[in-house]
């Protein structure tokens, strides 16, 4: 290949991820940011443009001081919202955690697991995926509700005397998000944990580390990039989820993902749905930003 060609190709392998960022993320923000600028109306769409893209660059120029932050200014002074907020990222805090919990264990058992069958403990944590999440979600409504699969065996086994109301309730969220994102927990911990050098905590053992120490001396803090891509990968989508809360939590739910729905589809207030959506990016934008912070610290001291 010629200077010019690896010149060339170079360039497309830079351009072609900024190319698809632009098109895929920033182009849909800004066009929310702009709903979220704008005021509702009795129209189609239900809002009036904060600017138009036929005014050119000097027409949105000329409109920037004349941007409403209103519908910001109404997220912050309603409870609703905040509340909404603040439940979203608690439940997603703890659905995380409990994934962890979950997650850590398993996928050090199969990195400890005979090479033979490593590839059938892979293929058995992504085995749910071959599934509808849609149906699997339904699939718990059939196991939680009252007179469900759940029920029948406890009092089958005389370990309670009536049903248990699970469903419709936030615990019932707790199960469907870890349930549902588990395996993205386990995967990025397992292919942390199978890359390890073993002989690392064998030689920590030989100089006299007891197992528990030497795990977490040295297991634990090698597999934290794993730990941390597998938080982020559940606690994002947590934070924003909608079909969990809506079919396993019922109309009692408050999180931001069912308020977002309310907004554009029930109440038709597109512009304060949009800066919802605007907030609770901007939101999402500080556990990548860490994420990304810890992945070149860790770059950072493998070289």
């Amino acid at each position: 290949m010629t200077k010019l060609g690896s010149a060339l190709f170079n360039r497309l392998v830079i351009i072609i991820p900024y190319a698809w960022l632009t098109i895929f993320f920033l182009a849909p923000f800004f066009i929310v940011l702009r709903i979220s600028l704008s005021e509702t109306a009795i129209a189609m769409p239900p809002y009036l443009p904060a600017f138009n893209f036929a005014d050119g660059i000097s027409g949105i120029g000329e409109k920037i001081g004349q941007f409403s932050f209103a519908n910001y200014v109404f997220l912050a002074g309603d409870a609703l919202y905040m509340n909404a907020y603040i439940s979203s990222l608690k439940i997603a805090v703890i659905s995380t955690v409990v994934c962890l919990l979950i997650a850590y264990p398993v996928a050090y058992g199969m990195a400890k697991a005979p090479s033979t069958i490593r590839p059938t403990l892979l293929m058995l944590v992504i085995l749910p995926f071959w599934t509808s999440f849609l149906i699997r979600v339904y699939a718990w409504i059939a196991i939680l509700k009252p007179e469900g699969l759940l029920n029948q065996l406890l009092m089958t086994l005389g370990l309670i005397d009536e049903p248990l109301i699970i469903l419709n309730t936030n615990w019932a969220i707790y199960i469907g998000i870890v349930y549902s994102y588990l395996p993205f927990m386990v995967l990025p911990i397992y292919s942390s944990l199978e890359k390890m050098d073993l002989s690392l905590t064998e030689a920590a053992q030989d100089l006299g580390c007891t197992p528990i120490r030497a795990f977490w001396r040295i297991t634990f803090p090698l597999s934290m990039p794993g730990v941390i891509a597998g938080c982020m990968l559940v606690f994002i989508p947590a934070v924003g989820e909608f079909v969990i809360p809506d079919l396993l939590g019922g109309s009692e739910t408050l999180m931001i993902g069912k308020t977002l729905w309310n907004e554009f589809n029930a109440n038709r207030d597109w512009p304060v749905s949009a800066a919802v959506a605007t907030i609770l990016l901007l939101i999402l934008v500080v556990p990548i930003m860490f994420f990304q912070h810890a992945q070149a610290k860790a770059d950072g001291e493998g070289r």
